[in-house]
């Protein structure tokens, strides 16, 4: 067999496992290992007596990966920011968002889904983490909904699709990850989230204003908060603006020049900033454990995942898939946009059935060249691409279409992890509960994705800057 056709068949078992249950991690690891063994085996005709020979050589391949790639130093920046998400969550920082959000968006129709929907973008802002901001206000948002009789199915969903905006709005640990993968600039990825987040929960907001009017009871209004009550809200949310901009600031230089420090070290110094505010708020050591306990379960697993799928990615190097792929997508008699939108339509079925992270790790090595391939190629001017964008800027603005597809899957059934999280959280809630809840997110979803598609600017004004 041709290495082409050992990595389609190596593909298809990694699918299939997946499928079955296995962990992606585990399958990507094993499914790259077996490939390897194959690649170099086939190399020597399948001689029984060569077998040893392909085993040791792709062991010693597959061992390689983790520490060259993992050792890189914009990976460092994923455990400082979800730090930063649970040190903020001790800080107090969740609960005074989310009052402040209740007191000057509460009277619109569906008016604590609509703060609720706000707040977790604003928590989203110092977390970079979906899960752990759908736990988080899971605990605050959900009993005050369900006190002034809101559908419990209903608000556990705006907390599930709330928490996924964790996802795009940075610090964000899928776009750093997207950046690693593609080898794109970190900073330039981060600052491409915030008007696409900021977008998204616009639009969650509107469709729950748009329900709320056309059923009645859906989502009472919230009133009686005086000017005077709203103004003395703002300064205790406004510790998050300050750590914003604390990492944006060493990301991007808002006065021109030289950037003041690289993300790595932004993500580390708002990390220290949220931490001093801990303890200025109460926090002590008990809760400093949690913290950097539940820090270092998720930063485990999404590394372990990292690891697993790098030794896949490795073995499809070897194998030729992305370029193989990248020809035929090229080769299709479609203009470039409806290529692209059944690339992503193929990212939502996808994510029905795998977790987001493990999805972008796998996909990307193969599609993220066939996509920068129908731009026109990774250096192609503005004027002579396929999408009206040079090839850096291309790259930008895929990957956040694609993070917002990954925050898709977040609330896809069956295994839709924001989903779960919530009803984990709340034992008054079953996991159908929680996805009926969510189902109507999905057109707000599909709503930001063809806003996305159709005026790119959303995404590369702040980039162009940079």
């Amino acid at each position: 067999m041709e290495p082409i056709d050992i990595g389609l068949a190596v593909t298809g078992i990694l699918f299939v496992v997946v499928l079955l249950g296995m962990r992606v991690a585990f399958a990507a690891a094993l499914a790259g290992l077996l490939g390897l063994i194959w690649i170099f085996w086939s190399k020597k005709g399948y001689d029984p007596e060569e077998f040893g020979w392909a085993l040791t050589v792709a062991v010693k391949t597959a061992g390689q990966v983790p520490h060259s790639k993992v050792a890189s130093q914009a990976l460092s920046l994923i455990p400082t920011f979800i730090l930063i998400g649970y040190l903020a969550y001790y800080a107090g920082l969740t609960r005074a968002l989310f009052d402040a959000a209740k007191k000057w968006f509460g009277w619109l129709p569906g008016g604590l889904a609509v703060s609720t929907v706000f707040a977790t973008a604003g928590f989203a802002a110092v977390s970079g983490a979906s899960v752990a901001t759908s736990a988080v206000f899971a605990r605050i948002a959900i009993p005050e909904m369900l006190k002034i009789g809101y559908d419990k199915r209903f608000a556990a969903g705006v907390v599930a699709a709330g928490g996924t905006l964790a996802s795009l709005i940075p610090p964000s640990a899928i776009l750093v990850i997207y950046a690693i993968i593609v080898e794109q600039d970190v900073g330039k990825l981060l600052l491409a989230g915030f008007v696409p987040g900021m977008v998204s929960a616009c639009i969650y907001a509107l469709l729950i204003v748009a329900m709320a009017l056309a059923l009645p009871r859906f989502g009472p209004a919230v009133r009686g908060f005086t000017w005077g009550e709203r103004l003395r809200a703002l300064p205790k949310a406004l510790p998050i603006l300050f750590v914003v901009w604390t990492i944006v600031f060493f990301v991007y230089n808002p006065f021109g020049g030289d950037a003041w420090g690289t993300p790595t070290e932004g993500g580390a110094i708002g990390a220290f900033v949220i931490f001093l505010m801990a303890i200025w708020h109460g926090m002590r050591w008990p809760q400093f454990k949690d913290a950097l306990l539940e820090t270092a379960k998720l930063s485990a697993m999404i590394f372990t995942i990292i690891w697993g799928v790098l030794i896949y990615v490795r073995f499809l190097g070897f194998a030729d898939l992305p370029g193989a792929f990248s020809d035929w997508i090229t080769g299709l008699n479609h203009p470039p946009m409806l290529t692209l939108v059944m690339i992503l339509l193929a990212y939502a079925v996808l994510g029905m059935f795998m977790d987001a992270i493990g999805m972008l790790l796998l996909t990307l090595p193969v599609v993220y060249p066939a996509v920068m391939a129908l731009n026109g190629g990774e250096y192609v001017s503005a004027a002579d691409s396929a999408f009206g964008m040079s090839g850096p800027m291309c790259a930008i603005w895929f990957g956040i279409l694609v993070v917002k597809m990954a925050e898709l899957c977040l609330i896809t059934p069956p295994i839709g992890l924001n989903c779960f999280v919530v009803a984990g959280v709340r034992d008054d809630l079953t996991v159908q509960d929680v996805f009926r809840g969510v189902a109507p997110f999905f057109v707000a979803d599909a709503i930001t994705i063809a806003v996305l598609i159709a005026v790119p600017g959303i995404v590369l004004w702040l980039p162009s800057f940079a």
